[in-house]
């Protein structure tokens, strides 16, 4: 598969239940060209902290969910130039902006991305060596996030790699501001699962083999790392 065709994916998404995905995709959609500021002040530690317990060797097959700005994206490509790296975002102008700048940046890289409902995934089963996903499980569903550790599980090969970043749940301040944001926007925030997802995760057939904490800028991230 050498580059994601959304068109061709519209209707296997549309299969899936609605959900608050449609108002997430909007609002990220307008945000596209000012959200790289907050990806470097508050989140480009934990990424650098993620590829570094990741497993990514040059020559993998990578997937990362949730693009968002690129700045990850990009960190993949160049650990897997010689390899393919894709990339899935609910926005469409997230994973547009992401390609493109990837493209700019590695233009012999093999570097693809497409606007894909993560929780069903247009790959085959045991696609991928290391599946990576930074800050989306806060906007789904408890049920919604079980649809996609599913889906993770499926793509990754066996014993693959999958690293995990969610927004920390270890200062109380910042939790307080956080679900107050949550509520006036919760499209855009979601809600804070740190503590829920370990047990997600193990219950979709993935066993956690290191956790690590980040704060940037205040901003508190845990990075899980997991093997099939």
């Amino acid at each position: 598969m050498s580059d994601l065709n959304y068109s061709l994916l519209l209707p296997r998404a549309d299969r899936m239940p609605r959900t608050i995905a449609a108002r997430t995709r909007r609002i990220y959609d307008s945000v596209a060209l000012v959200y790289p500021v907050s990806t470097f002040f508050f989140h480009s530690r934990a990424h650098q902290c993620a590829l570094r317990n990741a497993g990514i060797r040059n020559g993998m097959r990578v997937l990362e969910l949730a693009t968002g700005s690129g700045e990850m994206f990009r960190r993949l490509v160049r650990a897997n130039l010689d390899g393919q790296t894709f990339g899935l975002d609910l926005s469409p102008n997230m994973a547009a902006r992401t390609l493109d700048r990837a493209r700019r940046k590695f233009p012999r890289a093999q570097s693809h991305c497409g606007a894909v409902d993560v929780r069903s995934m247009p790959f085959k089963n045991s696609s991928f060596d290391a599946v990576v996903c930074c800050y989306l499980f806060e906007l789904l569903s408890q049920d919604d996030i079980r649809l996609t550790l599913r889906e993770i599980r499926r793509v990754l090969r066996s014993e693959g790699t999958f690293s995990l970043v969610v927004i920390g749940q270890n200062a109380k301040f910042f939790n307080r501001l956080y679900d107050v944001a949550g509520k006036l926007v919760p499209a855009f925030w979601g809600r804070q699962v740190e503590h829920a997802v370990p047990e997600l995760v193990e219950e979709a057939g993935l066993r956690i083999t290191s956790a690590h904490a980040v704060r940037q800028t205040g901003y508190p991230s845990k990075i899980l790392v997991a093997r099939r």
